[in-house]
């Protein structure tokens, strides 16, 4: 596997240990989705990985290198990017200059943003305009290349289709299908349950911070006793 978490415990503070012992893995070209009911811990270990909770224990592991301990940008570094629900773009400047930003720990910025106009042509097409006028969907598209500016190995998705319309959460689906056939990894927590499970490979269910259930996308969403508890019947 690429991605490793194994047995990880930790939270926002020593005595708020939020996950008490979840174990994720995800391989390259892989979409792994967590999925589960609020205060489950499912954001938290995406915060873990990248180093903004740095309270956790446990092992983090990206191609057999611990990350454990490291500061974000070590973690980035290593090949991680992260792409927070909420303020994962700046607002106020550009397109092009929100890619710059991504592209600040690269020594090829210049090259990696043509790839990005040419991989999402809507973001090439509004380069010079402030990422603020873009749609909910497009600013979804400029957070996940200002995240791929790093060339990652690993990318996570908090969850990444909210406040998104029906017909743009299925195409910034498409979008995320696209980057995980590069041979990204791609861990992602989701709202909705039941279109992350179709699109996931792989889904982890967490219930109050630990392993509940996990397998196939498929075989988890027809199971009677997982969608009653966790999917809404």
């Amino acid at each position: 596997m690429i991605f490793e978490a194994t047995d990880v415990i930790g939270g926002y503070s020593k005595a708020d240990q939020i996950l008490k012992g979840v174990t994720v893995t995800a391989d390259a070209g892989e979409i792994v989705a967590i999925l589960g009911p609020n205060g489950a811990g499912k954001s938290t270990l995406l915060k873990g990985v990248t180093g903004l909770l740095p309270t956790l224990t446990g092992a983090i592991t990206l191609e057999g290198q611990s990350l454990t301990g490291l500061r974000p940008r070590q973690i980035a570094e290593h090949g991680v990017a992260y792409v927070p629900q909420e303020s994962n773009i700046f607002a106020t400047m550009t397109v092009r200059e929100n890619l710059e930003m991504g592209g600040y720990i690269t020594g090829d910025a210049p090259a990696r943003i043509n790839e990005m106009f040419t991989r999402f042509p809507v973001l090439a097409e509004k380069r010079s305009e402030a990422a603020r006028t873009l749609s909910g969907g497009q600013r979804q598209i400029l957070a996940m290349a200002i995240a791929m500016m790093v060339s990652p190995r690993l990318l996570l998705l908090d969850e990444p289709s909210a406040g998104l319309s029906p017909i743009a959460a299925r195409q910034l689906f498409d979008t995320i299908r696209e980057i995980a056939e590069q041979k990204v990894c791609i861990v992602l927590v989701e709202q909705n349950a039941m279109d992350a499970l179709e699109l996931c490979n792989r889904a982890y269910i967490l219930s109050a911070g630990r392993n509940h259930a996990t397998g196939p996308g498929a075989e988890l969403a027809a199971d009677p006793d997982i969608r009653k508890t966790f999917l809404g019947g």
